[in-house]
């Protein structure tokens, strides 16, 4: 079990008002699986997910992710477990204006101390698994949103993480691209990488094996005969 979620709660205040956002959340993803997180605005999905990524912690319960209880982590330590266990890939790119793709996809290496030829190397190698190795010395504003995006899953997984985390990794992106942009998250999976992608679209979630709904933070597992409906739209969809 490479992520082990149980009878998470978060709740924020708000003045003197609790108010609940996730509600006894508990999820389990094994090594090598490819998870939807469906939901609308709203729902609890984002916070899910910067729990899963060790960006927040809950108000009560329990997260072990590849056998370590991250929650009995200090700040430092979670930190480390971010950089060397996590890819993140998000809506709007972030990557850096003035850094080169290859630039961009090292800079994890560079925090983790990862030497500068060993690191270009890597970065390099990182680009070509996303099909941008003729995109090498560009920079993002010389990239379309789809070469971006795939720059910023080339970062993700440039460290080797046990799991990559997707948050509506579509959003910013015309049909055509997004649809590239999902055969390559396949591909990775294919390959061996764990996936969790939070999104509210359908098409997007009908790659992945596994759907999970959230709603006014509460989950609830997809059936296999709706997901195989999931599966037509998006065929559908794609045509």
């Amino acid at each position: 079990m490479i992520l082990k979620l149980d009878h998470i709660y978060k709740d924020y205040i708000q003045g003197k008002m609790v108010v609940p956002v996730l509600k006894d959340v508990s999820l389990h993803v094994e090594e090598g699986e490819y998870v939807a997180i469906m939901g609308p605005s709203g729902s609890g999905k984002s916070t899910l997910m910067n729990i899963v990524g060790c960006l927040d912690r809950p108000t009560k319960g329990t997260y072990e992710l590849d056998g370590q209880n991250v929650l009995s982590l200090n700040d430092k330590a979670m930190a480390a477990v971010r950089l060397g266990k996590i890819g993140f890939v998000f809506q709007n790119f972030q990557l850096l204006s003035r850094q080169s793709a290859l630039e961009n996809v090292a800079l994890p290496l560079v925090y983790a101390g990862v030497r500068k030829k060993v690191r270009k190397e890597r970065a390099k190698e990182a680009l070509v698994k996303v099909g941008l190795e003729d995109r090498v010395s560009f920079k993002p504003t010389q990239l379309s949103g789809g070469q971006k995006q795939r720059v910023a899953i080339a970062r993700a997984i440039v460290n080797r993480p046990k799991i990559l985390l997707a948050d509506e990794p579509t959003g910013a992106l015309d049909s055509k691209s997004s649809t590239q942009l999902m055969e390559l998250f396949q591909k990775l999976n294919d390959d061996g990488v764990t996936i969790v992608m939070i999104t509210h679209d359908p098409v997007v979630a009908g790659y992945a094996k596994r759907v999970v709904d959230i709603f006014d933070g509460e989950i609830s597992e997809r059936s296999p005969a709706a997901k195989e409906g999931i599966n037509g739209n998006c065929g559908e969809e794609s045509e």
